[in-house]
């Protein structure tokens, strides 16, 4: 008996050592999972902020197009209508499914900037589409697609955790608009989206 006593010390240190150990791998192994878990969906999501981005500007683009006639010294290629309308029919739908891949991963910020981007570029399609009529103020519009774009770019870059300063070209845009030397015949300027 006297032996256990005097081994006892050491075997409940070895006891405390090995359950010590068992816990700190355990709680390592959890972080780990977790910040692979992260990553993953952080890939994911920034897959899903890239693909809605490039739907949105393929619309954008086509309607940039279809409206080139209402924008004089525009640098768009204008396209024949009806091509137009079955090209936007096609970005629609691609459009349509990555924006349920956004609502999946998208953090609120981002989701709703994307929606008030998409909402800003579905102005110039509905005047692309002559669904509002020509009278439209397009500089306007397109203004607010530009910025809609920029506080979407932001809102996307700070759910990734990205960071490196503004990337903003909505003011840049403006400014370069304003320093083009054609103009619409009621005075505006003519406008295009970076």
């Amino acid at each position: 008996m006297d032996t256990l006593l005097t081994q006892l010390p050491a075997l409940l240190g070895v006891l405390v050592g090995t359950l010590g150990t068992i816990l700190a791998t355990s709680l390592a192994d959890r972080a780990r999972w977790r910040r692979s878990q992260s990553v993953r969906w952080d890939e994911r999501r920034l897959d899903a902020y890239v693909a809605f981005a490039h739907a949105l500007k393929e619309s954008h683009a086509v309607a940039l197009r279809m409206t080139a006639d209402l924008r004089p010294g525009s640098y768009s290629h204008p396209i024949d209508r009806d091509e137009g309308l079955a090209r936007l029919a096609e970005s629609d739908g691609r459009r349509t499914i990555v924006w349920e891949n956004l609502l999946l991963l998208g953090d609120e910020p981002t989701v709703v900037a994307a929606a008030n981007w998409r909402d800003a570029i579905w102005q110039v399609e509905r005047l692309a589409r002559g669904i509002v009529d020509a009278s439209q103020d397009i500089s306007e519009m397109l203004t607010r697609v530009n910025e809609a774009r920029d506080v979407y770019y932001r809102a996307a870059r700070s759910s990734l955790g990205v960071r490196g300063g503004s990337v903003e070209q909505s003011a840049a845009l403006r400014q370069a608009l304003l320093s083009r030397p054609s103009a619409t015949p009621d005075g505006r300027m003519a406008a295009d989206d970076g």
